[in-house]
């Protein structure tokens, strides 16, 4: 089915918008470039321009430094990577990531 992306600031305790994600797939050792989205005003992707998904091991790329620096702030990470394995194809896919300068958190769940 799909998957659904959100980011929430763990400094302001909001959504985190406007954060720029790239999404990868691994491929034979490599990560190919699958698709690109930027955060909604909630801090959301829930469309990948009409990317059909397929079983296999994917990774998020979140621009966490362009985002802290747009609030003034200094980020550690650079970039928060998130890597998970999609078992099936007809699952929905919800990934949230709360991230603050010095640290992030993640949870991932699924529904069929």
């Amino acid at each position: 089915m799909g998957i659904a992306i959100q980011t929430l600031d763990g400094v302001y305790g909001r959504p985190a918008a406007s954060v720029r994600i790239r999404l990868e797939c691994a491929d034979g050792g490599h990560w190919n470039p699958d698709a690109k989205a930027e955060t909604d005003h909630e801090g959301r992707v829930q469309d990948w321009k009409g990317r059909r998904f397929e079983r296999g091991v994917y990774r998020l790329i979140l621009e966490s430094d362009r985002y802290f620096v747009g609030l003034g702030l200094t980020a550690a990470y650079s970039e928060i990577v998130v890597l998970f394995r999609m078992h099936d194809e007809t699952d929905s896919y919800q990934i949230q990531v709360q991230l603050s300068p010095y640290s992030y958190s993640t949870y991932f769940g699924s529904f069929g």
